[in-house]
């Protein structure tokens, strides 16, 4: 049984570790992006690295115990148990309504489920499921399905999060717990259901982006008055309004306010259980395939075999990362060839894993990885936090007008500067450019759903110099990432591509042509990083 306990020395240690080894750039801009699935392939070279773990030898191999496959499934459930009675910090939510207090004679509480699609390690949930054991009320939830009529509405997205949520509505039927699937804007459905369930409390989860704060604001002005409205930040481990008041300017000037915060943030979850008062009138049955095939979602963007929707499927990602992977994570994570990413951002993008959860686990499960725990922890809690900080706190998260004044006046200095290469939307989406690497690049991502978090960088930096302006090159990249990545719509892509193009989160570098102080990234760079040639053999057809 793995008992993740952070002891404050450890704690101490890690978080030392991580101050002192990011004070240098990494591609961490798309963090926790995704390299190969399967077994873990090695770099054709050999590397010195003063930070990898020593290879343990032959006596050791043979004496150390071999995992069953699904060991962490039987871990969790085991240690959420014995965790039950674990305190919920107030100071993961807040009160959009003024009213605080539940509608007396009420017939129930419901939990708004909108970004953190599972039952388990879920704060949000946690809160609701409290309030109505407190209150002696039924327990419900409600996920408001709208289909935007845009093309980045996708099957790859949509079947990812139904069939997601078909696997929280039969662990909700298991618990007693009311699921229920709104069809239609959560400001237009959700504040009828309640008044005709007669609920006396609506609890939500937290996202920084436009759209989840349009809805919610949207649900405060259409609910009754004497209903409270409560936002938890179930996504985060230190909630983002706790993290910092403000716009950061870089990871370091987030870290510390963040690592200051993970004892008292970074706790393990209580069980949500079985819940005793059943409601009256009991949910609707829904019929998952029936509501796929229904909606109007563009079918050419197909589902990748690799990943397996919903939280059974995010923690055996997880257990293989720790089995697998982890080890030689801190020397290996730049090379998009070698399987050495966790690949765990499309369940946590979805919230059918938590982060919290999987920080937990790496700590207490991979103490023999070294650095590679450390390195890891700063890409899932710091870099991947700075992300939510940038949206919620920058309505332009997503325009060349939300980048800093150097960058906006660099980049406007070297607008009109002449492109070697310039390639329309179409030409970029069918990975038609001159460059194997990128195209192999691209192709993965429309084939497979994912891109390696370097080569990202590398992807985006081309869109800039192959496009004739940098607020063109930011809107394809967006399209693309958001569009055919299975973790697109995310903060994580928003800020990626601000990186790339924008400078955010960066420094100002030497100036050059088309992109000015922006950080340039090239080819030949790239074939210092790793083996290109191999990866294009490996990801880019010859009929590209």
């Amino acid at each position: 049984m793995l008992h993740c306990i952070w002891r404050s020395s450890f704690l101490r240690q890690l978080l030392g570790v991580v101050a002192h080894t990011y004070q240098r750039p990494s591609s961490v801009l798309f963090p926790l992006t995704k390299s190969f699935t399967g077994q873990t392939i090695m770099s054709d070279k050999k590397r010195k690295s003063t930070s990898a773990a020593k290879e343990p030898s032959a006596k050791q191999q043979k004496v150390a115990p071999m995992k069953e496959r699904g060991w962490l499934q039987d871990s969790l459930k085991q240690l959420r148990t014995e965790k039950k009675e674990m305190k919920l910090n107030k100071k993961r939510l807040r009160f959009i309504s003024d009213t605080e207090k539940i509608k007396q004679g009420s017939e129930g509480v419901l939990y708004w489920m909108s970004r953190d699609h599972r039952v388990q390690d879920n704060w949000a949930l946690v809160r609701a499921q409290r309030l109505a054991l407190k209150e002696k009320l039924p327990l419900h939830i409600c996920v408001c399905l709208v289909v935007p009529e845009s093309e980045l509405s996708t099957l790859r997205h949509f079947s990812f999060m139904l069939k997601g949520l078909e696997e929280v509505a039969k662990e909700c039927k298991v618990l007693d717990i009311q699921f229920h699937l709104l069809h239609g804007s959560a400001g237009d459905v959700l504040p009828g259901f309640v008044s005709d369930r007669g609920l006396g409390a609506v609890l939500t989860d937290f996202s920084p982006l436009r759209e989840p704060l349009q809805w919610l604001e949207d649900v405060k002005k259409a609910l009754p008055k004497d209903i409270p409205l409560i936002q938890v930040d179930a996504h985060n481990i230190v909630p983002c309004w706790v993290a910092s008041p403000k716009l950061e300017y870089a990871a370091r000037t987030i870290r510390g306010k963040i690592t200051k915060l993970l004892p008292e943030f970074l706790t393990d979850f209580p069980l949500v259980e079985k819940h005793p008062y059943t409601a009256t009138k009991p949910a609707k049955p829904v019929d998952w395939e029936e509501t796929l095939a229904s909606l109007q979602v563009d079918q050419a963007v197909g589902e990748p075999e690799w990943a397996k929707p919903g939280t059974k499927g995010g923690v055996a990602m997880l257990e293989s990362f720790i089995d697998e992977r982890l080890k030689v994570f801190d020397t290996q994570r730049n090379d998009p060839n070698a399987a050495a990413l966790s690949q765990l951002s499309p369940w946590i993008r979805f919230g059918h894993l938590s982060a919290q959860r999987v920080a937990l686990q790496v700590q207490c499960s991979g103490k023999s990885a070294g650095h590679s725990v450390a390195s890891f922890i700063e890409e899932l809690v710091v870099r991947r936090e700075l992300t939510d900080n940038f949206c919620f706190y920058n309505k332009k998260y997503d325009r060349v007008e939300g980048a800093y004044e150097w960058a906006q006046k660099s980049l406007k200095d070297h607008a009109k500067d002449k492109r070697e290469y310039l390639y329309t939307r179409e030409q970029l989406e069918k990975a038609k450019t001159h460059d194997k690497l990128w195209n192999g690049a691209q192709y993965q991502m429309v084939t497979e759903g994912k891109m390696h978090g370097f080569l990202r960088m590398y992807w985006a930096k081309k869109i800039l110099e192959w496009t004739s302006s940098p607020e063109e090159a930011l809107s394809i990249a967006l399209y693309l990432n958001d569009r055919y990545s299975l973790d697109g719509q995310d903060p994580n892509g928003f800020v990626g591509c601000m990186w790339s193009i924008c400078g955010i989160h960066d420094q100002g570098w030497a100036e050059r042509a088309v992109f000015g102080k922006i950080r340039y990234m090239n080819y030949k760079g790239c074939q210092r990083k790793f083996d290109v040639a191999r990866f294009e053999r490996r990801h880019c057809p010859k009929k590209l």
